[in-house]
């Protein structure tokens, strides 16, 4: 599903890392309710676009415009590769998934509301009081994006969530995914080194390689 509503929007991009240029005059737009994957070799500036999408680096030239509705701060979430807790520490569900809502204050009603909902969309749900060490991989790895969608985010980025993930995992996790982008008009944008999953989950593509990003709708998008 695709809508008029840009997101995200990059012209004459260059981002630099360490002083080097590793995106240089790139340009594309992420409209709402699309599914993006991100594909290029490790040092091709994945990780750094994505720092530049949620404003941890400023673009060396060019502009990368963010919607002031769908892409404000508290209406982005972002899925790392993992978390490390101190397995000391005791931790349920809940309080895992809650920590996505750190720098931000909702009224308890409304906290428990968008748990269990984030819990419900990664099926997850009734889960909440488990403790968080007695989850599978997958499962972890559901109740790590449940944390980035509990702020009910507009525009989700994700840094390779499938990793270490076995085939079953991996396809609930995606298959969440794509509910939310064609139910819930959220944006997923999922860096990945698999093009099996680009071709068979992704709106549109983006390839970074030596500097410069190709993009475009997927061949199997609607």
């Amino acid at each position: 599903m695709s809508s008029a509503v840009a997101v995200v929007e990059a012209r004459a991009l260059t981002l630099a890392y360490g002083g080097r240029a590793v995106l240089r005059d790139v340009s594309f737009t992420v409209r709402r309710g699309e599914f993006w994957c991100v594909l290029g070799p490790n040092g091709s500036g994945k990780s750094t676009l994505l720092r530049a999408i949620l404003g941890l680096e400023a673009p060396s030239a060019g502009t990368l415009w963010r919607h002031p509705e769908y892409a404000r701060r508290d209406r982005v979430g972002f899925v790392p590769q993992r978390c490390d807790l101190n397995p000391a520490l005791p931790t349920t569900v809940r309080e895992f998934v809650s920590l996505g809502m750190v720098g931000q204050t909702v009224p308890p009603s409304e906290l428990a509301a968008r748990l269990a909902w984030a819990l419900e969309r990664v099926d997850l749900g009734g889960g909440a009081r488990r403790d968080y060490w007695t989850l599978s991989g997958g499962e972890r790895q559901r109740a790590l994006l449940a944390r980035g969608l509990v702020r009910r985010p507009s525009l989700l980025l994700l840094d390779e969530p499938t990793t270490h993930l076995d085939r079953e995992s991996e396809q609930r996790l995606l298959a969440s995914l794509a509910t939310l982008a064609h139910e819930d008009g959220c944006t997923p944008v999922l860096v990945t080194h698999d093009e099996r999953i680009a071709a068979r989950h992704a709106t549109h593509i983006a390839i970074l390689r030596d500097g410069t990003l190709t993009a475009g709708p997927s061949e199997g998008a609607c």
